[in-house]
């Protein structure tokens, strides 16, 4: 495999966080060329001004695109209900994937990708890009590491604003309609920490039970609001909070509790992680992440996607975690709709 390779972004009117790819692709030194494919033609001069000399090609086919310039791994952004068949046209071109998620609106769309995925030898990979970031690597290393021993209990919350769902553009968003997104809040951003949880305790989500309603009223046809008990495949409980709640920014913590100890992660505020641990050289002190907070986001995800279609490393989610995220969200507003447990295979 060569140590460079071509990008194929396929995206539209729609896609989402493509001014943070088109970043993320001018930045990664293994990403050789860029095409992108966009029927809509939305993203074409951004992407010029972007990616420069970088940028080898422009279509609005993505069949024709993958056809004429066979690049090595294809990044997805496209709203949810639309985005299955392009992933599997990238998928028969042989190219890895790299798809925004949620990507489906039903995990029944993702699984046969995934399984052709499989057969084939691609990475089908999942933008859940806070698994790249300092503290998330620091935590999961605590954890693996036995630091704060077996893992007891997991609490986590992502609150977001309200004030987007006041807008009349967000209204007319896919993000806005379930049939075209999947879900709200919990799809969208939830999904973020329900995949931390388990990446950084190594541990899969297996039964939930959950709560979902518009405790806003704003008109829109997703849930503004989750909640969420947890039971992990090792015995440990958990719970999740995931909301459009504030006037403006956010509020999220991560918070693990073990038999020797506990951490917290807070990926936006002053101390991203801190730790207590009753064995070591600190036994009894709170301790703090002290490393840089920096790289992290969508371009240092985005490069380890990129070394990985290469070659060069392993991927930063894997083609099971992506679908289990998924599943986990999916298997909540199950819960959700029916009023009872729903265990996940």
């Amino acid at each position: 495999m060569p140590d460079k390779i071509k990008v194929g972004l396929m995206t539209h009117a729609g896609g989402a966080h493509v001014g943070a790819y088109l970043t993320a692709l001018a930045a990664t030194e293994e990403c050789e060329s860029v095409v992108l494919a966009d029927p809509d033609g939305r993203y074409k001069a951004d992407a010029q001004q972007a990616l420069g000399d970088k940028m080898k090609g422009f279509y609005t086919s993505f069949r024709e695109m993958l056809t004429a310039e066979k690049p090595e791994m294809a990044l997805i952004t496209i709203e949810a209900r639309l985005a299955p068949p392009v992933i599997d046209l990238a998928l028969d071109a042989n190219c890895h994937v790299f798809a925004e998620k949620p990507a489906c609106v039903d995990t029944r769309e993702f699984e046969p990708l995934l399984e052709k995925a499989d057969s084939k030898h691609r990475h089908l990979m999942l933008a859940l890009a806070n698994r790249t970031n300092p503290e998330i690597l620091a935590a999961r290393e605590l954890v693996s590491s036995g630091r704060i021993g077996r893992i007891f209990g997991v609490d986590m919350h992502l609150i977001a604003d309200q004030t987007r769902l006041t807008k009349t553009g967000y209204h007319d968003q896919w993000f806005a309609d379930k049939e075209r997104a999947g879900g709200g809040h919990l799809i969208w951003l939830g999904i973020h920490w329900l995949d931390l949880a388990m990446h950084i305790t190594g541990s899969k989500i297996s039964t939930v039970a959950g709560f979902t309603t518009n405790i806003g009223g704003q008109p829109v046809n997703i849930e503004d609001s989750a909640t969420a008990a947890l039971k992990f495949d090792n015995g440990a409980l958990g719970t999740m909070t995931s909301g459009y709640y504030l006037d403006k920014g956010y509020h999220t913590h991560l918070r693990v509790w073990g038999s020797k100890g506990w951490l917290k992660v807070d990926t936006i505020g002053p101390t991203a992680l801190e730790w207590y641990s009753t064995e070591g050289e600190n036994a009894g002190m709170v301790q703090q992440f002290e490393g840089e907070r920096e790289p992290r986001g969508y371009t240092p995800f985005v490069r380890e996607a990129i070394r990985a279609a290469a070659g060069l490393t392993e991927p930063p989610i894997s083609n099971l975690h992506s679908l289990r995220a998924l599943k986990t969200v999916h298997a909540i507003y199950e819960a959700a709709e029916r009023g009872r447990t729903v265990e996940l295979e």
